[in-house]
C-alpha cells in the first residue's frame, strides 16, 4: 500500500503460515461439515436459526424467562445481550434479577451466546446457573448474527470489521461489563468465558484495571493466552500448506473455480471472515484433498479428540455456528502464534505502530499484572489442542506471579480426557466443569 506500509499488518510467509494454522482450521472443521453452499447466497444456517433471537429460540421453549437486550460500545458496534433472570417455573422477582448475583458469559472464536446453551437444561451452563439462583446474561461480539449493527456503518463495509481481539477486550467487554453493572442494581458479576473468551478477559484484567472493581472472579474454560505450542494435527497439516504471499488488503479472491491451494489465502482481502462461505468451503475441500490430512472426524482433528458429545449438541451447534469474525481477528491470532507473546495488534511497521500505539512495537498485555486478590477459576483439559497443556501450563506459571496457588483466589482443575469442546458441549459438563465453578463462585461470595 503506496505511502504507508502494509496496514493490515501482513508479514512474510511465515505469519501467514502461522494465519493458516487457525484460520484454515477453524474453516475445516465448521464448513466441512456442511453442503457446499449455493453461490449469491447465504451459506449461514445460523441466519435462519436467528430470525427469532436467542430467548425465543433457546430460551423460552425450555420454560425460562428470558429478556433481550442490547448496548452500544464507544466506538458504535450494538451488540445482543441476552437475560435469563430465574430459573425454570421461578417467577422473576422485580421484573429481573432480584437482587441475584449476575454472571456475565462470554464465548469464543466464531461462536456466539448459544454457546452456553447447545445442550439440555440439566447439561448447559447458562441454564444451570439461571437454576441455582444467578442472573445469567449472555454475550454476543461484534460481528456475529445477533450484533451485526452499528451507530453509523453497515456489515458489508469494509470499515466496520476493522478491529480484532483488542477490541473484543477494550470495547465490547467494557461495555457489557458496566451494562450488566448497572442493570443489576450495581452488584458485582462472576464472569465466564470459553477459549477466545478467556484470552479478552484477561488482556482487560491485566490492560483495564478498572473493570476489576465490577467483577467478583473470572472463570476461564480453555484458556486462551499463549499459542505457540497449539496441537492441532489439521492445523499443523494447513501450515504446511505452501501458500501465496498477499501483499493488499484490497485483493479480490478469485472466484472458486479457479481455487488452489498455491493460492490459500486468496480470500484474505475480504474484510470480513465468514467460515460458512462459498470461498472458504472451496478452499477446504482442497486442503482436504491433501495428502495425510484426515478429514473424516474435523471436530477432532480441529479442537482434540473430545470424549463427551452427543449428537444433540452437534446438531445445536450446526444450526446455530460458525460465526463470521474480522479478518483483522484472524491476523492478529497469527501474529500470537508466531510471536509466542500476548500483545496488541502489530501493524506490521514501526510507523503505523508509532500511530496506534505512540511506540515502534505493539505493547504487550503483562497478565502478571492482573491483582493476586481478584479470584480466578482455570480449567483445561489434557486433550485439548487449542488450549495445549505447555501453552496452559506457560500462563499458569506467569499467573503464580501474583497468585498463591496455596489460597483460594487461584484454582485450577485438569481434565485429562477433555478437549476443547467438552467444555461447553460435554453431555457430562455439569458435573466436571460447572459444580465445581459454582462451589468456586459461592467461595468468592462469602
Amino acid at each position: 500500500m503506496p505511502g504507508g506500509g502494509n496496514r493490515c499488518g501482513l508479514q512474510p510467509i511465515s505469519l501467514l503460515q502461522a494465519l493458516a494454522t487457525i484460520i484454515l482450521a477453524v474453516a475445516a472443521a465448521a464448513a466441512a461439515a456442511r453442503p457446499a453452499p449455493i453461490a449469491g447466497t447465504s451459506s449461514s444456517t445460523s441466519r435462519v436459526a436467528a430470525a427469532n433471537g436467542t430467548c425465543q429460540s433457546r430460551v423460552a421453549p425450555f420454560g425460562y424467562a428470558c429478556e433481550e437486550h442490547t448496548v452500544t460500545t464507544e466506538d458504535g458496534y450494538i451488540l445482543s445481550l441476552q437475560r435469563i433472570p430465574s430459573g425454570r417455573g421461578e417467577t422473576a422477582a422485580g421484573g429481573g434479577g432480584g437482587g441475584k448475583v449476575p454472571v456475565l458469559l462470554q464465548h469464543g472464536l466464531m461462536m456466539d451466546g448459544v454457546t452456553w446453551l447447545m445442550n439440555s437444561p440439566n447439561e448447559s451452563l447458562g441454564y444451570i446457573l439461571a437454576d441455582n439462583g444467578y442472573d445469567v446474561w449472555i454475550a454476543n461480539s461484534r460481528g456475529t448474527v445477533y450484533s451485526r449493527h452499528h451507530t453509523s456503518l453497515v456489515s458489508s463495509d469494509s470499515a466496520y470489521w476493522n478491529w480484532s481481539w483488542d477490541e473484543l477486550s477494550s470495547k465490547d467487554l467494557s461495555a457489557e461489563v458496566q451494562y450488566v453493572y448497572s442493570q443489576a442494581g450495581q452488584q458485582k458479576m462472576h464472569y465466564v468465558g470459553h477459549s477466545l473468551g478467556t484470552l479478552i478477559a484477561l488482556a482487560a484484567l491485566s490492560d483495564q484495571q478498572q473493570q476489576i472493581g465490577m467483577l467478583r472472579s473470572a472463570g476461564l474454560l480453555s484458556p486462551i493466552a499463549f499459542l505457540d505450542k497449539m496441537s492441532s494435527p489439521l492445523a499443523r497439516a494447513a501450515a504446511d500448506v505452501f501458500l501465496a504471499e498477499v501483499s493488499s488488503p484490497e485483493l479480490t479472491p478469485p472466484t472458486p473455480t479457479t481455487t488452489t491451494t498455491n493460492g490459500a489465502l486468496y480470500w484474505l482481502g475480504l474484510s470480513e471472515f465468514d467460515p460458512t462461505g462459498e470461498y472458504v468451503h472451496s478452499l477446504v475441500t482442497d486442503i482436504c484433498k491433501q495428502p495425510g490430512i484426515d478429514c473424516y472426524n474435523l471436530m477432532s482433528a480441529f479442537t482434540g479428540d473430545n470424549c463427551c458429545l452427543d449428537n444433540s449438541s452437534v446438531q445445536v451447534f450446526l444450526a446455530h455456528e460458525p460465526q463470521a469474525t474480522a479478518t483483522k481477528n484472524m491476523i492478529h491470532l497469527a501474529q500470537m502464534i508466531r510471536g509466542g507473546t500476548i500483545a496488541k495488534y502489530d501493524y506490521g511497521n514501526a510507523g503505523d505502530n508509532r500511530e496506534h500505539y505512540g511506540q515502534a512495537t505493539p505493547p504487550a498485555y503483562d497478565v502478571t499484572a492482573i491483582p493476586g486478590d481478584f479470584p480466578l477459576f482455570l480449567s483445561y483439559g489434557g486433550r485439548d489442542s487449542l488450549s495445549d497443556v505447555q501453552d496452559v501450563s506457560r500462563l499458569l506459571r506467569a499467573l503464580g506471579q501474583s497468585h498463591s496457588r496455596d489460597g483460594d483466589k487461584l484454582t485450577v482443575q485438569y481434565l485429562a480426557d477433555y478437549a476443547h469442546a467438552d467444555f461447553v458441549m460435554a453431555r457430562n459438563a455439569g458435573e466436571r466443569v460447572y459444580a465445581p465453578l459454582m462451589a468456586f463462585f459461592k467461595l468468592q461470595e462469602k
